[in-house]
């Protein structure tokens, strides 16, 4: 018996040890957003003026993948999907432009959802979460939550994440490792896009025109221990 319970202890070291280790340490994907997109000054644009999804630009898969420099990008980049006009697929909705949170759990969160064909990028707080089909890399988000948990010298350290977003009559639903079970939804609530967050919140939001001067720079997040 003893060894038995000694063997499950061990098992559960080796398990929690590479979930650790694949969290913080495995390598992550190559940064293959376009440069000038990421170096653009995103808080310039007029975001109650959308792209005509008419098809008469890029398609989803001609575009590079967005995603997260380190653990967080310095400034709100520019649109990764400003060129693409694919009509959306047939079960999603239109919820591209730019929410604040006014109710809920996450009040003055404020993020920029772009949607063209099957694709849909959702920049906020530092990260950027792209899905869909695009030019340089997989569907899946496969990126970072963002949250700096620790510091070893000048290395930031945050947990890698991989997620799909699929819609669902209408309803934008995240599953972790594109397979596992839904963290995350987005849908509409007459006019305010409702987000239900994975912490169990959810935050209704109002439409933006412009993105308020205090979030072109995100704040740091995370506990950040040094060591």
């Amino acid at each position: 018996m003893r060894k038995i319970v000694v063997r499950s202890i061990l098992v559960l070291l080796v398990l929690l040890l590479g979930l650790f280790w694949l969290l913080f340490f495995s390598a992550r994907p190559p940064l293959t957003i376009d440069a000038a997109t990421l170096a653009g000054d995103g808080s310039t644009i007029n975001y109650c003026q959308q792209p005509v999804l008419d098809g008469r630009g890029k398609l989803a898969i001609d575009i590079a993948k967005g995603n997260t420099p380190g653990c967080g990008y310095a400034h709100f980049p520019l649109p990764i999907l400003a060129a693409c006009t694919e009509p959306l697929v047939e079960a999603a909705d239109d919820i591209r432009g730019l929410w604040i949170g006014v109710e809920g759990g996450h009040i003055g969160h404020v993020e920029r959802v772009e949607q063209c064909g099957a694709r849909t990028v959702i920049t906020s707080a530092g990260i950027i979460h792209d899905y869909g089909p695009n030019r340089t890399a997989h569907p899946n988000t496969d990126d970072t939550e963002g949250a700096v948990v620790f510091t070893v010298g000048d290395r930031e350290y945050c947990p890698r994440t991989s997620a799909s977003m699929i819609w669902d009559d209408k309803i934008l639903n995240f599953r972790a490792f594109g397979w596992g079970p839904i963290v995350v939804n987005r849908y509409f609530e007459g006019e305010q896009l409702v987000w239900a967050y994975a912490d169990g919140s959810t935050t209704k939001m109002d439409r933006l025109c412009q993105l308020p001067g205090d979030q072109k720079k995100p704040k740091p997040r995370g506990p950040r221990y040094s060591f």
